[in-house]
């Protein structure tokens, strides 16, 4: 919680007009000796962890393709689902395969699924 003192400054920055607040940051940074990219990096540093790589993916089935009976085998295959499970993720494509499979499973699955005609996307 920031202090009486911080929440005022801030309450009056808010009172300004956008002319006024571009007179203010310029003469903070030539008060301070600063630029105002300077004055933002550290802002921008605290958000570059967030985009971080993502390291789990969910396999989804979203075409099949001109072969389906291949796509079914590779998909009976890859899940570990009977025939008939199989079938039904095929033929109610768009559907999820497999969620939170890491990275390298998952570029796996879709080069087998891609190789019999399906579009696979990784989300």
């Amino acid at each position: 919680m920031a202090s009486e003192k911080i929440t005022a400054i801030i309450d009056e920055i808010k009172g300004l007009s956008i002319l006024e607040l571009k007179e203010l940051i310029d003469t903070y940074c030539e008060e301070f000796d600063v630029s105002a990219v300077a004055a933002a990096a550290p802002a921008a540093a605290g958000a570059a962890p967030a985009a971080e790589e993502k390291t789990e993916f969910d396999v989804v089935l979203a075409e099949v393709g001109a072969s389906k009976m291949q796509v079914i085998k590779t998909v009976k295959e890859i899940t570990g689902l009977g025939l008939k499970e199989a079938k039904e993720l095929v033929d109610n494509a768009p559907k999820t395969l497999k969620e939170a499979v890491a990275k390298a499973e998952a570029e796996d699955m879709k080069k087998k699924l891609e190789d019999v005609g399906a579009k696979i996307e990784l989300k």
